[in-house]
């Protein structure tokens, strides 16, 4: 059976605003954030999407960017909160400046500061997902997640659309993903400010 999958990164953050390493700790979305929240919403209503189930990473920005997109609906989405879809853990680096991240891929970089490694990242987020997909009986899933998070997905199932995926990935974006035959692929990326 065919499912489309809406993976989505959450709304722009305080931190985001600030070029701050967000990470594990968490920081509330900006008045932009909830906009471009609102406006995947209005997205969704205008296509006559009906979300039928709804996946989020345990932080609170990324809850709060799905239950504005399920307002915006006007609609209650049955919910459910997964840490397993949270950020990378950047350690010691959370809450610093974004200059001090090193360039990707990270490696093992974090794991001497307390945080996680890339391949640590990928097999929590990518299993996290594709157990989503396979378990869940509804046809058109929202998962709200974080930039790092959903990288680490497209890289390792989406090789070919990596690049595309990369330059494109801004707060509330939303990647469609039809999932058949333990398959995923990108067919659309929806950014809330080409709206």
């Amino acid at each position: 059976m065919k499912k489309i999958i809406y993976l989505m990164r959450h709304g722009e953050t305080l931190f985001n605003a600030e070029n701050r390493i967000q990470g594990w700790c968490d920081s509330p979305l900006t008045d932009r954030g909830i906009a471009q929240a609102e406006s995947i919403g209005r997205y969704f209503q205008r296509k006559g999407i009906t979300i039928q189930s709804a996946y989020t990473s345990t932080s609170e920005r990324a809850m709060d960017t799905l239950s504005t997109v399920a307002g915006e609906m006007g609609k209650t989405i049955p919910t459910h909160q997964l840490k397993t879809l949270k950020e990378a853990n950047f350690g010691s680096f959370e809450g610093m400046p974004e200059y001090l991240n090193p360039p990707r891929p990270y490696g093992d970089f974090f794991l001497q500061y307390g945080g996680e490694s890339d391949d640590q990242v990928q097999a929590r987020v990518t299993k996290a997902i594709h157990d989503i997909a396979v378990n869940d009986p509804s046809t058109a899933i929202l998962i709200v997640s974080h930039a790092g998070a959903i990288y680490s997905f497209i890289a390792y199932y989406i090789e070919a659309a990596f690049e595309r995926f990369h330059t494109q990935m801004t707060n509330s974006t939303v990647l469609q993903l039809a999932f058949e035959d333990d398959t995923f692929t990108l067919t659309e990326v929806i950014n809330p400010e080409q709206l």
